[in-house]
């Protein structure tokens, strides 16, 4: 039975949109979905892609987009005061969480706690807050992040090799999906690769 690889980072403002409502989509079409944090920075590295912040109309345009989608999903969003942020150590706990078990609850806290309450998640404390809401142990999950250092990069490196340049990227077997707005179609393509 095919799954869902839903590959993100926490600086991605469409990859939190998409991280609201991927479990239940996925659900309803009788799916399974795999979170898969990458570092985005690299991405675009290896890819040669420019964030949209590099282009000042581009980026304008998004902070629309983003109030336009924050409203059609009924889920908050606000701009945080440090964008773009840093995200290693978060995206290295997340990997932590995810051996603990709780790397989708962890996720959303994080997602949470930027992209709704717009406070800085390269900040350890803000990481260790995330984890006690994820039912972990906040200092120990931080603690443990540098250790995910080689994890993350071959995570990132799968993801490139794979065709990714941007986020969410969503994979269904071969079959990519970039965008917030894709995920409506790697949905039908999951239905139909768990057709029988």
């Amino acid at each position: 039975m095919a799954d869902l690889e839903f590959f993100y980072d926490f600086v991605s403002p469409y990859s939190y949109l998409a991280s609201t409502r991927i479990e239940a989509e996925v659900r309803r079409a009788g799916g399974a979905v795999r979170f898969r944090p990458f570092l985005l920075g690299a991405v675009f590295k290896a890819t040669g892609n420019r964030a949209p912040l590099d282009t000042p109309a581009k980026e304008a345009h998004m902070w629309v987009d983003l109030q336009r989608w924050s409203r059609r999903l009924g889920v908050p969003l606000v701009r945080p005061a440090t964008f773009p942020v840093l995200t290693v150590l978060p995206l290295r706990a997340a990997l932590a969480a995810e051996k603990a078990g709780a790397l989708v609850p962890f996720t959303h806290a994080v997602y949470r706690a930027y992209w709704v309450e717009g406070r800085d998640i390269s900040q350890a404390e803000v990481v260790e807050e995330a984890a006690r809401r994820a039912g972990l142990d906040g200092p120990a999950l931080v603690a443990a992040a540098p250790g995910y250092k080689e994890a993350l990069a071959r995570q990132t490196q799968e993801a490139v090799d794979r065709g990714a340049f941007g986020a969410p990227t969503y994979f269904v077997g071969g079959e990519m999906f970039v965008g917030n707005d894709r995920l409506d179609f790697a949905i039908e393509a999951l239905v139909a690769a768990n057709r029988p």
